[in-house]
Order: structure tokens, then C-alpha cells, then sequence
């Protein structure tokens, strides 16, 4: 049986003054489940940072939803990459504020980071603020 490919595509943007979180989290977590992304949401003040990951046709169609969503600006990728396996498990969509206390979230966003390329996973670990 052939394996599927799947794209993970990480990106940051900056979020209206008057998103409410919550209700984003609660959206990306049911379309998400119905297409098969999962990932990771990320916001430190208004800057967001999201992995999304899955079948490439459902990152893709995800993706372009959330280019034209007037709820954040600049939008811009910091990776695109083809995965062999979800680097997020099948997380329907996590939400991570900075500020939070340590807990089971970070350590595996920290042990998921220590596998990816160099670059990446400092480009990524400056956007998050997380250590190795």
C-alpha cells in the first residue's frame, strides 16, 4: 500500500487587535478534524504562529483559507515541506498563548523542534520562544 503524502506548512502572521481566540480555536479544530489537518496555533500578543499539517490537498485548501482571513495580516511561510509522517500526531488543533505555564503542550513541542533541520527548528524556536 502506497504511503501518503502530506505537507506541513508553517507560517506567521499578525492578528487583528479584536480576535477572539477562543472562537478561531474552536473553528480550526472542527474544520480541521473534517479534513484531516492537524498542527499547532501559536500567539504571543497579536503575532500568530501556526503549523498545519496533512493530506496536501487539505493543507493546501486550508492554507488558501487562511491567506484571505481578514481576522490577521502579512501572512507569511516560514516552511513548506513534505513530511513522511505528522510531526503533531493527530492534534485536530492545539492553541499555545506564551506566558502559559510548562506543561505536556511545551515538552512536546519541545521533543517534536530537537527532530527538525537545524534551521527550521531555530527559525521556529525563535517565533515560539521555546528552548531546545
Amino acid at each position: 500500500m502506497a504511503q501518503m503524502t502530506l505537507r506541513q506548512i508553517i507560517y506567521v502572521s499578525r492578528a487583528r487587535s479584536d480576535i477572539n481566540l477562543d472562537q478561531v480555536l474552536l473553528s480550526s479544530k472542527n474544520n480541521n478534524a473534517i479534513d484531516g489537518v492537524s498542527g499547532l496555533l501559536w500567539v504571543d500578543d497579536l503575532l500568530v504562529v501556526q503549523v498545519i499539517e496533512g493530506p496536501d490537498e487539505s493543507v493546501v485548501a486550508t492554507f488558501d483559507r487562511i491567506k484571505v482571513d481578514e481576522r490577521h495580516t502579512d501572512v507569511a511561510v516560514v516552511s513548506d515541506r513534505t513530511v513522511s509522517e505528522r510531526e503533531f500526531g493527530y492534534w485536530s488543533m492545539e492553541l499555545r498563548r506564551r506566558g502559559q505555564p510548562i506543561d505536556d503542550l511545551d515538552r512536546r513541542l519541545r521533543r517534536k523542534l530537537s527532530g527538525m533541520p537545524r534551521d527550521l527548528h531555530t527559525s521556529f524556536a525563535a517565533h515560539f520562544g521555546t528552548r531546545s
